[in-house]
């Protein structure tokens, strides 16, 4: 999917595609410093979008690694499909991360060690957002962490209410720069 074509779905659907263009490489790189590849048995993607993240974490897993990802916006989801169609041990499902208990359950994976998110929590419903963080810290393994982006500060205090402790660093070679928070 080209720059062009983000750019419509943007424009489409903004409330579930929170940026004008994909992520950059420099803010995929960040968020996966914070992702022990070597031990991560379960890992889940919210908001895959292009598959820039999804793409790194293929990369990285161990082989025997599971990785589930989410994708609500259609065309992304079918993009992610063909493009990932031989992938061993991953599963893409097109719904909202509300849901990922009934997944969980579906795939019979007992807890998460990481979860990646692209979800835009400044455009999300409050109650959307409470439920997917809710769930998140229920699924996540004791050692397990959360790691998002988001343009802004602005939910930080949000997203604390859910998580102990936030690791916050900047990636200003992403458009428009972009804060990790790495949550646990």
């Amino acid at each position: 999917m080209n720059r062009l074509s983000f750019i419509k779905q943007y424009i489409l659907k903004p409330k579930t595609v929170g940026a004008v263009l994909p992520s950059s490489k420099y803010l995929a790189n960040m968020m996966m410093k914070n992702i022990d590849f070597d031990t991560a048995r379960y890992i889940v993607e919210y908001g895959a979008g292009t598959g820039i993240f999804t793409e790194k974490i293929l990369k990285a897993r161990k082989q025997n690694t599971v990785v589930l990802i989410f994708e609500i916006n259609i065309d992304f989801y079918k993009l992610l499909k063909v493009k990932y169609e031989k992938e061993q041990n991953f599963y893409i499902i097109n719904d909202s991360a509300e849901y990922i208990e009934k997944y969980l359950l579906m795939y019979d994976i007992p807890f998460i060690d990481y979860i990646i998110s692209g979800l835009p929590f400044a455009s999300l419903p409050r109650d959307v957002s409470s439920g997917i963080l809710i769930k998140a810290k229920k699924v996540l393994n004791r050692d397990g962490r959360f790691i998002t982006f988001q343009y802004t500060l602005f939910k930080k205090d949000f997203i604390g209410q859910f998580f102990d402790n936030i690791n916050i660093k900047i990636e200003i070679r992403n458009f428009p720069p972009a804060y990790v928070l790495c949550c646990s």
